[in-house]
């Protein structure tokens, strides 16, 4: 596959592949920037199975040297946001040789061992002093493989993000391998994933196997989202739901023409069916769906019975899935090898990975989101899940978002807390007695809030899913 990559962006020749600002570069600039990142590898020694930090966020450029590093068959470790502290837990966990910097320009410079670690011959396939057990067999299988490997960080129960291995042949020919019909006219797809993201690593997949055009977005606020979808035409944006909510409540779809989208695709966290509702509205001509995927198990192809269902299907032929005790599990090719710095205990003894997500399952197979398992809130025996919550509150006419999350309490082991933000000037107390009252007979006692906070907006993470307080 890794020869005929460039074999096919040779054939694509003057199609554009990636807009990046006012630059439009075609195939054949991609092919070539491809074949001059490699001869910078060979300079700086990078050699195959080396593990290489790629630091840096969508641009031509870095995906010009991902897949100069995945032709080389190194240890990729894509990183937006690199500072000591994350090279740090890198360096730890993934004993890179080199780190790869995306700037204006493509500069490579050794990475420092950690402290008291030494550079030992092989180090890179067998464990030794400086290189952990986990992390030597991952790369020793990717090796014996002759394979490029992915490593992906995700965040830890401790603080320390898991380091996520993955064989990133098996993920390349599973999403490009099967190259659908070339369309006359290329479809452009927003980069609103981060290039560290399994779904960003997806989206640039899936438009490399159509042929389409990747749009790199200068910054990822809803207002600039929009405009670029309005300036290029964008007929497929993946997102999440809380980014819809922002363009929702901004009236960004009403500011910019975003007629050309024709699929919109959202995930990460469970989607409330009244935004789901409100999104319809104001997408008209766009159909949604929802995807799943997780960093251990790559993107599923997923179906759902129409834009207005919160229920989907995974219909991938790579994926299996069950539903044990209301948890979703999962089998895919694209599954991860382990993790390199924690133990693989999300597997269970026949292979399944044990995604931590709670669904309902309707009576024809299809599942809906309800929520993470570790974001149930206990209250005295009695539990609730946050999403549930606040899809009833967002369709208060007060309320213009929310969130809701636990807080430990001396009597009930935790109670119910939640942030506001209101769709009009209101006090604290105000918001209080309104909230209560909207949710009196529509919720059990517990489940009514006992702390009520009124704030200006709702933390969202860099991927834009809620913050939610400890």
């Amino acid at each position: 596959m890794r020869n005929e990559l460039l074999d096919r962006f040779d054939e694509w020749g003057s199609r554009p592949a990636v807009i990046e600002g006012d630059a439009v570069y075609s195939y054949r600039d991609l092919a070539g920037r491809i074949r001059e990142a490699e001869e910078t590898l060979r300079a700086s020694q990078v050699r195959p199975h080396d593990p290489v930090v790629l630091n840096g966020d969508f641009s031509f450029l870095s995906i010009a040297t991902l897949l100069a590093l995945y032709r080389n068959r190194n240890v990729v470790i894509p990183v937006v946001n690199l500072t000591e502290a994350s090279l740090a837990a890198i360096t730890e966990a993934c004993r890179p040789n080199h780190v790869a910097t995306v700037g204006e320009c493509l500069t490579i410079a050794p990475a420092a061992l950690p402290t008291g670690a030494t550079e030992e011959p092989g180090a890179t396939t067998t464990a030794t002093p400086s290189m952990p057990a986990a992390t030597a067999a991952g790369y020793g299988q990717l090796a014996g493989a002759d394979a490029a490997g992915l490593v992906l960080l995700s965040s830890g129960s401790t603080g320390v993000p898991k380091a996520i291995l993955h064989n990133l042949d098996a993920i390349v020919a599973a999403k490009v391998g099967r190259m659908t019909r070339v369309s006359p006219r290329p479809a452009n797809m927003l980069m609103f994933l981060l290039f560290d993201h399994i779904g960003g690593i997806n989206s640039l997949l899936g438009v490399l196997r159509a042929a389409g055009t990747a749009v790199v977005p200068a910054l990822r606020t809803p207002e600039e989202i929009c405009r670029l979808v309005e300036k290029h035409r964008i007929r497929l944006l993946p997102t999440s739901p809380t980014f819809l909510n922002l363009v929702l409540i901004g009236d960004f779809h009403e500011k910019y023409d975003l007629s050309s989208l024709r699929l919109i695709t959202y995930g990460t966290e469970p989607m409330p069916e009244d935004l789901l509702r409100r999104v319809n509205e104001a997408f008209g001509r766009a159909r949604l769906l929802q995807t799943f995927g997780t960093s251990e198990t790559g993107i599923a192809t997923t179906t759902s019975d129409s834009s207005r269902s919160t229920y989907f299907r995974i219909d991938d032929p790579n994926v299996q899935y069950r539903v044990v005790d209301g948890e979703l599990q999962i089998k895919s090719v694209t599954q991860f090898l382990g993790y390199l710095n924690y133990p693989t205990d999300s597997l269970t003894e026949d292979g399944w990975f044990r995604t931590r997500d709670l669904v309902a399952q309707s009576d024809d197979g299809s599942i809906r989101i309800e929520g993470r398992a570790q974001q149930v809130i206990n209250v005295g025996g009695e539990k609730l899940l946050p999403h549930e919550l606040e899809s009833i509150l967002i369709t208060s006419p007060l309320v213009d978002d929310c969130v809701v999350y636990a807080r430990a309490n001396a009597i009930t082991g935790q109670s119910v807390c939640v942030d506001i933000r209101p769709s009009a000037p209101t006090t604290r107390a105000e918001l209080r007695r309104h909230v209560v009252a909207f949710l009196t007979g529509r919720v059990e006692a517990f489940k009514i809030p006992s702390r009520i906070n009124l704030v200006d907006s709702i933390a969202v993470s860099e991927r834009f899913k809620k913050k939610r307080s400890l």
